[in-house]
This record gives C-alpha cells, sequence and structure tokens, in this order.
C-alpha cells in the first residue's frame, strides 16, 4: 500500500507530469497537465481509458476531435492513433493494459 502522495511525479512529456503505479499486468497513471501542452499523434500496443478529473482535454482519436471535460472517460483502443492538447489545466486518470514498461 502506498500513498499517493508519495509517488514522484515525472515529467514524461513537456507540461505532462505523471504519478505511475505499476502493476504485473496493467499501469495506473495520474497526471497533472498544463495549459497549451500538447501531446502530439501517437499509438501503442496498449489499451487505453482516459478520465477526466479537471479541465478540459482536446484529444483527436483516430481522426475525429473530441473534447472531453470533467468527468468524461473514453477508451482508446490498441494500436488507435490519438493526440492530445490541454485546453486547460488538467488532471487525469489514464489505465493502461498491458503495463506501461516504458513508464517505469
Amino acid at each position: 500500500m502506498q500513498q499517493l502522495g508519495e509517488i514522484p511525479a515525472k515529467q514524461i512529456f513537456p507540461g505532462f507530469y505523471g504519478k505511475m503505479v505499476h502493476g504485473d499486468s496493467s499501469t495506473l497513471a495520474i497526471w497533472d497537465i498544463k495549459k497549451g501542452s500538447t501531446l502530439p499523434e501517437h499509438h501503442h500496443f496498449h489499451e487505453q481509458i482516459t478520465y477526466i478529473l479537471e479541465g478540459e482535454l482536446e484529444m483527436v482519436i483516430d481522426g475525429e476531435k473530441h473534447v472531453l471535460t470533467t468527468g468524461t472517460v473514453h477508451v482508446i483502443p490498441s494500436d488507435t492513433p490519438h493526440s492530445a492538447l490541454a485546453l486547460t489545466d488538467c488532471k487525469v486518470i489514464d489505465s493502461f493494459a498491458p503495463a506501461r514498461d516504458d513508464y517505469r
């Protein structure tokens, strides 16, 4: 067991600060994202579930633009191209399966 406050935040991408929790087969990422920060289009073999705790995050997922707001949840299937732009400061939870070894 661990307190979230004990986990150091890592800047994974410019303006994206994440606290990572790793299990054997999944990763939970808790993000603080600064307004105006962008994540270029990419894809990965991990399934991703994104939940917006606070703020507005514009995402282009498989060519379709979405504005995710507080309380929104979105499933991004494996190998689906996606990008993001923080329209405001955001707090976001991402769940990845399988585990994101590149985030360790």
